[in-house]
């Protein structure tokens, strides 16, 4: 008899453990339509450190009834070596323009389905179909600025104007430099004459000896932190990205920016989905919701960058102060003088060499 019963329990059991599978198998019911296993409600974003409001990501989880996974990077260089080997699970990635080129060429970017981005209606006609992405098949545009200079108006005496004064003899040892060997030497090129984006071996070669013979005036090259050296009185001059110098600003009244009139870099960073996404549609979802005008500007008056919303600024959803400011919003005037920084491909050698050959020179 117990040996009939323990059969007899064993057949029952038998005919339940399917069923139980399925019901105790959390994601079964939220597997992604692409059919890798990715859940549903959960997004997963990879963006640059400090770039976002506190309350964007929070009420995009309210309103999709989804979880957001926030990672953050560096530099480009860091998200393309973390994207390069394969996707390890990211839906947003928001490469600056000239990796945003470097990554198409690559076969690392999904394309966008525009249909389900409506709000690309609020962009500023300046920054669609840019040179890098023709068309924004692959990326939309999320915060926008430019590379130029910030100091602390108390050390310094005077306003500055150009990137040559940076290298004055009364400046020694008190001038941080980007470590960004493609925009830092673009802009010395700018000031020399030369396009930015040149692969003409002599040119970067002038701006490379220019550098040099002014070494006396760098006293390091800062990995996108000069604005913190700059607050903290370390230096009295640093060639930085304009939201960051901004960011600053609001503590300390002694800080100022200026477009040097030579000209500068204008660069975008871009939301972008990377190839083997998850969750391509709620990323897509993602983007169209921070392309609505008041989440725009939310973000912008936050991180001190550009909103390339035009109907944010139209509305007056900016701060006011920052509309006015024409270092985040340059004039027509000065808009003309700002270039992009282009992905050179193998040419791209001619700047790292040239940036190794200053650093050794330098000493930093």
């Amino acid at each position: 008899m117990k040996k009939f019963l323990i059969l007899l329990l064993l057949f029952v059991f038998g005919l339940l453990v399917p069923f139980g599978c399925t019901v105790n198998n959390p994601d079964s019911a939220n597997t992604g339509s692409n059919g890798n296993g990715g859940t549903e409600n959960v997004l997963n974003i990879y963006n640059w450190s400090t770039y976002i409001d506190e309350e964007t990501i929070p009420e995009f989880e309210k309103k999709f009834n989804v979880k957001v996974q926030y990672d953050t990077f560096e530099s480009n260089e860091a998200l393309l070596a973390k994207i390069q080997p394969g996707n390890p699970g990211y839906d947003i990635i928001v490469p600056t323009g000239d990796f945003v080129e470097n990554m198409i060429a690559q076969g690392l970017l999904e394309k966008l389905n525009h249909d389900n981005i409506p709000n690309l209606k609020h962009l500023d006609e300046a920054f669609v179909d840019p040179p890098f992405d023709p068309g924004n098949q692959y990326s939309i545009p999320y915060q926008w600025g430019t590379m130029g200079i910030g100091y602390n108006i108390e050390a310094v005496g005077e306003e500055i104007t150009s990137w040559k004064e940076i290298f004055d003899a009364k400046y020694k040892g008190k001038v941080a430099l980007i470590e960004d060997s493609r925009a830092m030497l673009g802009v010395i090129l700018m000031y020399l004459g030369y396009d930015p984006n040149t692969i003409n071996e002599g040119e970067i070669a002038d701006a490379t000896e220019f550098i040099i013979q002014h070494k006396d005036a760098i006293a390091t090259f800062a990995p996108d932190t000069g604005q913190d050296l700059l607050d903290q009185g370390e230096v009295d001059i640093a060639v930085e990205w304009s939201g960051d110098i901004f960011q600053i600003m609001e503590e300390n009244e002694d800080i100022r920016y200026v477009i040097p009139k030579e000209g500068t870099i204008i660069w975008t960073d871009n939301l972008t989905i990377p190839k083997d996404a998850p969750h391509q549609e709620l990323a897509e979802k993602f983007i169209n919701f921070v392309l609505e005008p008041e989440v725009s500007a939310r973000i912008s008056n936050y991180v001190k960058f550009g909103s390339p919303n035009k109907t944010a600024r139209e509305q007056k959803l900016i701060a006011q102060e920052d509309l006015e400011n024409t270092s985040i919003y340059p004039s027509a005037e000065i808009f003309k003088r700002l270039k992009y920084a282009d992905d050179l491909g193998k040419d791209t050698a001619l700047y790292d060499q040239a940036w190794t050959e200053i650093k050794v020179a330098v000493g930093g």
